[in-house]
């Protein structure tokens, strides 16, 4: 029974392809796949680069009107700005 299984999630993951083409399953979802690149999370060093934005973004969370992935990166990137920003400081330059 359990040779069966594997044998049948093999089959699946192989012949998925087959059975649904990525472009059929791109209109079947309503995206395209440019969409879907577009909605991955920036990351902490876009952040860092931009700390307005970071700020904007972090703002947006708290409030609750942004999610994901992205209020994580904002806000470490913000902390590490700040953290920078105090050892300056600290440091006299």
């Amino acid at each position: 029974m359990l040779v069966s299984l594997i044998i049948g999630f093999g089959a699946g993951f192989v012949l998925r392809p087959v059975i649904v083409p990525v472009n059929q399953m791109a209109a079947v979802t309503g995206l395209s796949p440019t969409a879907r690149a577009s909605a991955a999370p920036r990351g902490t060093q876009y952040f860092a680069a931009h700390p307005d934005e970071a700020r904007q973004v972090t703002a947006q969370c708290a409030e609750g009107t942004a999610r994901g992935g992205e209020c994580a990166n904002a806000e470490q990137a913000v902390i590490e700005a700040e953290g920078r920003k105090r050892f300056k400081k600290f440091m006299g330059n």
